[in-house]
């Protein structure tokens, strides 16, 4: 099986929510398009430092990571991303570190897509091809 990749518009989510109140011009809103790994083995997103800055986010605390072969390393954690993929979109924290975006679990789940490793694509759940529905108790 392969590798999955999709593409990713990363926005500053203040700024998002700024511009739809009539605060910022829509043209000022901070994001970037990037090229993500799905990793369904993370629970949290990443982003690289480089890319990190380009919407404008800075980490606001540091956590502990561990990497799958054991080695672990404090990184550092930002929130207020908005996690754009295949017209749908989720707000998130997101771990700065590597060289690449991972897309997680935790946004994978939100937007209510699946991976198909056999196709190497990602994919609307079919139960809801419209929208990710949230489910609540």
């Amino acid at each position: 099986m392969g590798e999955v990749r999709v593409k990713v518009r990363l926005t500053n989510s203040a700024d998002a929510q700024a511009a739809q109140a009539g605060r910022l011009a829509p043209n000022l809103v901070r994001g970037v398009e990037a090229d993500a790994l799905v990793d369904s083995g993370a629970v949290r997103s990443c982003l690289p430092p480089p890319l990190a800055e380009q919407p404008g986010v800075i980490p606001f605390e540091s956590s502990l990571v561990e990497y799958a072969g054991g080695r672990k390393e404090v990184a550092g954690l930002v929130d207020g991303i908005r996690f754009e993929v295949m017209g749908r979109r989720s707000g998130d924290e997101a771990l700065v570190l590597g060289d690449e975006v991972l897309l997680g679990q935790t946004v994978l789940e939100k937007m209510d897509l699946l991976v198909d490793c056999g196709g190497r694509r990602l994919l609307p759940n079919p139960a809801h091809p419209e929208g990710p529905v949230s489910k609540v108790k």
